[in-house]
């Protein structure tokens, strides 16, 4: 076998491999051996056919396997004997004149292929034990207790009927017939009966909620309003619409008292159960905050710390997919970059780097997890598929089914649970100080997750 280095480019290179004819013969005619005791050809007894017949018969075939196989393994000797570690598959380049690759299956040539490939770099990790990370903290007050059961309590709110002459005003619910036109034609999806509106919930398009305030019962208006831009109908989006509204019960919110008995209606055995649950929920979502804004915090730390050149093709393919994303969700929202006050070179740049942080994240969490023997095993998968099922009730054999015969779907399950070891893993090794902060400061910067790994 003779190697050539033809190409050696930062992270890309490319060879020129050639192995003997004699080889290819010697692995082919071992494979037509082994072949002799498998194969039933009439007119021979089983095991006792020529090589020489079955050469004729299978010679093209079996050959054919031998390159590939040849192939397969050469390139991976290459690649160990060189410490490759590749981020891409190897695009292998063969002949592909008609003479050539008849020469080639029939054995009367040498196996001449080029190989490219694109490696991931040597990654020097840093000492975790020198980084510095804060853990915001909030405790759960009173108050959140509190604003907590008030928003339990407002959406099982009762209503009453206002009666004879009254009017409609903001927090009362009313109920409505409606029929929606735009240009005068009715269109799909645009009328509704007996539909309950609670006046200011701003659960319906802007601006009709707005203009039932005053209405009475039997009374009939129509509401004039724009659908939103971005409306899920594209052939809704931004068209302006009349919709002719007829209330037929106007109801006031009832005041609700917040007690052992709200409680009781909730399954719970007392207000003092209540709130107890209220600040468990609480305590929970707050330490899933804090869980996230320490894993950034660590991610943004590991990201300063190595810095090398990211595999080209990784970087592209990770902006590909944002892009194509951030492209539709503009088109769905009829926005263009002027809107967002960028244009879209300035966008594309910044979208760059964050597929570029995102691969050598991806990068860095791997080596760390290898290196450090880090696994997930089939029982923590297993769970995170039971906890999926739990997550769509009625629906539970579906899901269970849909990951049970799907690899990437399982693989898509597999990776946070990874990555969120091998966090673990360095937050025990780091330098971790809380901080006590307030519920809002642990919740203000949110936003920032979209340059997460």
């Amino acid at each position: 076998m003779q190697v050539t280095e033809t190409l050696s480019e930062g992270l890309k290179h490319e060879f020129k491999i050639s192995v003997p004819a004699s080889d290819l013969d010697a692995k082919a005619g071992a494979k037509l051996v082994d072949l002799k005791d498998k194969v039933r050809i009439n007119g021979f007894r089983p095991g006792k056919v020529p090589v020489s017949h079955l050469k004729k018969v299978y010679g093209r075939s079996v050959m054919a396997e031998t390159i590939d196989q040849t192939i397969r393994d050469t390139n991976t000797q290459l690649f160990s004997e060189r410490g490759f570690r590749l981020a891409t598959e190897p695009k292998i380049t063969m002949p592909t004149e008609q003479k050539d690759v008849e020469e080639l299956l029939s054995g009367k040539t040498d196996l001449t292929y080029t190989v490219a490939i694109e490696v991931v770099p040597a990654i020097a990790l840093a000492d975790f034990k020198t980084f510095q990370v804060e853990k915001p903290v909030a405790d759960v007050s009173d108050a959140d207790v509190d604003e907590a059961i008030k928003r339990i309590a407002d959406s099982n709110r009762t209503y009453a009927d206002k009666g004879d002459g009254a009017k409609a005003a903001s927090g009362d619910r009313v109920t409505i017939n409606f029929k929606g036109s735009i240009n005068g034609e009715v269109f799909e999806g645009g009328t509704g009966e007996g539909i309950q509106v609670v006046i200011g919930s701003n659960t319906f398009i802007p601006g009709f909620e707005e203009q039932l305030i005053g209405i009475g019962a039997n009374e009939t208006r129509t509401l004039k309003v724009t659908f939103p831009k971005n409306y899920m109908n594209d052939k809704l989006a931004g068209q302006p619409a009349e919709f002719e509204t007829t209330a037929t019960l106007i109801e006031a919110p009832q005041d609700l008292a917040i007690d052992d008995e709200f409680a009781k209606s909730l399954g719970l055995e007392s207000l003092d159960k209540l709130k107890e649950a209220a600040r468990e929920r609480l305590t929970a979502e707050f330490a899933t905050a804090t869980r996230q804004r320490v894993k950034r915090a660590l991610l943004d730390r590991l990201d300063e710390a190595h810095r090398f050149e990211a595999p080209p093709s990784l970087v592209d393919e990770e902006f590909n997919l944002m892009w194509n994303s951030v492209k539709a969700e503009m088109d769905s929202a009829g926005k263009t970059f002027a809107d967002e006050d960028t244009t879209e070179d300035k966008a594309k740049e910044e979208y760059r780097k964050i597929a570029d942080r995102r691969v050598r994240l991806g990068l860095v969490l791997s080596e760390i997890g290898e290196k450090n023997k880090i696994t997930v095993t089939d029982d923590e998968v297993g769970r995170a598929v039971i906890e999926r099922a739990r997550s769509m009730p009625g629906r539970e054999k579906e899901v269970w089914d849909y990951y049970r015969n799907n690899a990437q779907a399982l693989a898509q399950l597999r990776a946070p649970i990874y990555e969120d070891k091998v966090v673990d893993f360095i937050l025990e090794l780091a330098n971790v100080t809380e901080k006590k902060v307030s519920r809002e400061d642990l919740y203000k910067d949110d936003d920032a997750e979209k340059t997460a790994a």
